[in-house]
């Protein structure tokens, strides 16, 4: 077998390297994406019983 050329090796070399990028931005991605559901749904959470207080407070504001 002939060995590999140093071409097909750095072009190999930038092949791994973009897909770690890219495999390491999603992950990020990902991360980061999950805290926001979170926040939002903390601040849904939020938001209703707010309004169930306003509501039930009897207070009738426009």
């Amino acid at each position: 077998m002939p060995a590999p050329s140093v071409a097909g090796m750095n072009i190999l070399l930038i092949i791994v390297g973009i897909i770690a990028i890219v495999l390491l931005l999603t992950g990020g991605l990902v991360e980061s994406l999950q805290f926001l559901l979170w926040v939002g749904i903390v601040l849904a959470v939020i938001a209703l019983i707010v309004w169930l207080v306003r509501s039930l407070g009897g207070r009738n504001t426009v």
